[in-house]
């Protein structure tokens, strides 16, 4: 197991694709590190100063005790050369050698997908993606992200809301949480899920990782959903790679002129599917479960004459209360009084203070 974790600690000093070439060279990572220096770039599997690197790195510590400290942090490496290693990974070009994984790793018997999308995103967005996480996971789908701010973590906070597994590949060691604002998440991820990452512990979270992590998440997936992406983002390279790697692609369709949109209209332009409601999205997968696991059922009986009004006037795009009470002619007292009932019953929710939104799981 050294010599493993000794060349899944490469990655960072020499790429994954010069990885990829000793892997299919030699096989095993023991031979890698006995082999000489300067045969490497002799033969044509790497060039000169790449060989050094590699060189440089059987020295440079204590590798037996570096694998200890990576388990004492609950952490394992699971290298392509083992059975867990996913299955879904193994065809691609350019497979990560090894996964450090804290918590488990999807499971190959069921089906996974991943929710992806805008940092900053919008409240329908968000609602999007945590709804979609939700009824998924609730059906069985394991889900996947890169538990980014916004739909990313909206989407593993739904799947954990309907019971299922969900896994975020991080562009850091498993050992980090970032951003630090998801600490519970974090920890949740690591007792009903998992957390992986292609870097060793402690390695920061670098622009650089990003994209690469990126064909991780879709790699494990069956599926990869857009939620809200702008037209330059992470987002749609990861879209991109899935199509690359075979894999369905959906979109969640947005406002035209929302730059947040943008880039999930694009998709469904570009023949992505298009996603119009939980139920038909499921049934498009041939994925059937009972409405009442993930679906409660609206009921104008159940509310108020200024409850009805207010709700009424909202959609899944927050609107302040100022806006609300000049909608509805409603006083203040009345409209406050009305947010509050609706709060209270579960059919809205306030996304900033004084401003609302209707929750879309109904």
């Amino acid at each position: 197991m050294k010599y493993k974790y000794w060349l899944a600690c490469m990655v960072e000093r020499i790429g994954i694709r010069n990885i990829c070439r000793l892997v299919e060279r030699y096989r095993d990572a023991r031979e890698i590190f006995t082999r000489p220096e300067r045969e490497f770039f002799a033969e044509g599997i790497l060039t000169e100063a790449a060989a050094k690197k590699l060189a440089l790195g059987r020295t440079e510590c204590d590798w037996e005790r570096e694998l200890e400290k990576m388990r004492e942090k609950g952490i394992r490496l699971v290298t392509i050369e083992d059975e867990e290693y996913p299955r879904r990974l193994k065809g691609l070009p350019d497979a990560p050698y090894g996964l450090f994984v804290k918590g488990k790793l999807p499971s190959e018997e069921n089906r996974t997908a991943a929710i992806i999308g805008a940092r900053q995103c919008t409240s329908y967005g968000s609602g999007m993606a945590k709804g979609l996480g939700r009824v998924l996971a609730s059906a069985g789908v394991q889900v996947v992200s890169g538990m980014a701010k916004g739909i990313d973590s909206a989407g593993h906070w739904g799947a954990l809301e309907g019971g299922g597994r969900t896994y975020a590949v991080l562009g850091c060691g498993a050992d980090i949480c970032y951003p630090s604002g998801n600490i519970a998440l974090y920890q949740r991820l690591e007792e009903e899920g998992g957390l992986i990452s292609e870097y060793p512990p402690g390695s920061v979270p670098l622009p650089v990782h990003f994209p690469m992590r990126n064909r991780i998440i879709s790699g494990l997936s069956d599926i990869v959903i857009v939620a809200e992406a702008k037209i330059k983002s992470g987002s749609l390279i990861t879209a991109d790679l899935a199509l690359e790697q075979g894999r369905d692609v959906y979109a969640v369709p947005g406002r035209i002129g929302d730059e947040r949109s943008y880039g999930t209209n694009r998709l469904i332009k570009q023949g992505a599917g298009m996603i119009l409601s939980q139920e038909d999205f499921l049934k498009d997968l041939q994925i059937f479960c009972e409405e009442s696991k993930f679906k409660k059922k609206f009921s104008k009986n159940s509310l108020e004459k200024g409850e009805m009004l207010v709700y009424s006037v909202l959609d899944l795009h927050s609107k302040n209360i100022n806006e609300i009470i000049d909608e509805t002619n409603l006083s203040a007292v009345e409209c406050m009084c009305a947010l509050a009932g609706l709060e209270e019953k579960g059919y809205i929710r306030e996304t900033f203070q004084n401003y609302y939104v209707r929750r879309l799981e109904y």
